[in-house]
């Protein structure tokens, strides 16, 4: 993508980016390294392998932003881990603020465009943030207003052919239950 000036679509996308960077952080400042090996919500990772993911996740939403196409590419967790998902967080943030987003983005070769394929990052970083948080052992909640947003979103991106396998089916919460919870729910997570 070129540097320019970015469309307002892009703009929104890369702001709620941004929010779940904000947010995921939060809860990787949790992380010792002696928690590394702890279970996470994700039944078949450790909380490295959940930031190993979490690392590659984050690549290829830079990838995408800097050349249009992502590979999708995963490496094993280093034992570093958790400096390389902080330097990647500045470094996907940088790439999606200096993108123009004025073309689309081939994900599996499927167009996707800039700001949807942004918004989409924000709901992985977010919800694997809250997973970290839970691995370990801190409640933290998504703020409403993020959660708001990417729940609209997830509803429009999630189809039932990415349950199983990306996403567990919808957990059923009462109705009085945060924005948080509801997303956690939809995308098979029990939030308490």
């Amino acid at each position: 993508m070129t540097a320019g000036r970015p469309s307002p679509a892009l703009v929104g996308g890369v702001a709620v980016l941004e929010r779940a960077i904000a947010y995921a952080l939060g809860s990787v400042a949790l992380v010792t390294p002696d928690a590394l090996v702890r279970p996470t919500p994700c039944a078949a990772w450790d909380l490295r392998d959940l930031l190993g993911h979490l690392h590659d996740a984050m690549a290829a939403l830079q990838e995408g932003a800097e050349t249009g196409c992502v590979s999708f590419v995963a490496v094993p967790a280093p034992d570093d881990v958790l400096s390389l998902v902080r330097d990647r967080a500045a470094r996907l943030l940088g790439a999606w603020t200096n993108a123009d987003g004025s073309g689309l983005v081939l994900v599996h070769g499927r167009p996707l465009t800039a700001p949807l394929m942004a918004s989409a990052g924000a709901i992985e970083v977010t919800v694997h943030g809250w997973d970290v948080g839970a691995a370990c052992g801190v409640q933290r909640p998504i703020p409403d207003d993020l959660a708001d947003e990417l729940l609209d979103l997830a509803i429009v991106l999630i189809r039932d052919s990415d349950r199983p396998g990306r996403f567990a089916p919808p957990v059923p919460v009462p109705a009085t239950a945060s924005p948080g919870d509801r997303l956690l729910a939809f995308l098979g997570r029990s939030p308490a």
